[in-house]
């Protein structure tokens, strides 16, 4: 049975005991009614202390579709969120982000591409949310819907996977950011060309 989040709200990925080795982060989304197609683009950012990206490398996003070692993988870039279920899927090996090293959590972003151009912005978003599944089972462990209007925000923290006293977590975050994409790079220290 799947965990439904709130805002803030965190779960234990491994409550039931079972191993957890890999999961896929699926987001989706869909436009208001009337509106013109949103191209929304999920992205993960994979942070050490102080929850700075370990790297520049270490931001997953359609243009980096992928960790050097391959730990967390994007899916793919859906440019305009049509179709059901999840728009784009982010896989994270659970283990492999141990080789790593000093990988606290994986920060989950959704960002409106070229939204002041196109007048785009969350408050003309709807039904988005985040999930979490066992790759091994195809299981959803959580799902936290947004549900709030978020007028002005043209960029998202949906959720983070962290891991606490050795047990993957899940944590729903929904923050939003005026600033776009480049507000939430220069919270999380990676630098946009």
């Amino acid at each position: 049975m799947s965990t439904s989040l709130s805002k803030g709200q965190n779960t234990s990925l491994t409550q039931d005991g079972t191993p957890l080795a890999d999961v896929t982060v699926g987001l989706g989304w869909d436009a208001g009614e009337g509106d013109a197609a949103f191209d929304l683009d999920a992205a993960a950012l994979v942070c050490g202390p102080g929850n700075k990206v370990l790297s520049d490398a270490h931001f997953v996003f359609y243009n980096n579709l992928a960790l050097p070692g391959g730990a967390v993988r994007h899916l793919g870039d859906n440019t305009t969120g049509q179709g059901e279920g999840d728009d784009e899927r982010i896989t994270v090996d659970l283990d492999g982000l141990d080789a790593e090293g000093g990988v606290e959590q994986v920060v989950f972003t959704v960002s409106i591409h070229d939204a002041a151009a196109r007048g785009q912005d969350f408050g003309k978003v709807r039904d988005a949310y985040i999930r979490v599944v066992d790759n091994a089972t195809g299981r959803e462990m959580c799902r936290y819907e947004l549900s709030y209007d978020a007028a002005s925000e043209t960029a998202m923290v949906f959720g983070a996977l962290y891991r606490r006293d050795g047990a993957w977590k899940f944590r729903a975050i929904g923050q939003g950011y005026d600033s776009g994409l480049a507000g939430i790079a220069a919270d999380y220290g990676v630098t946009l060309d």
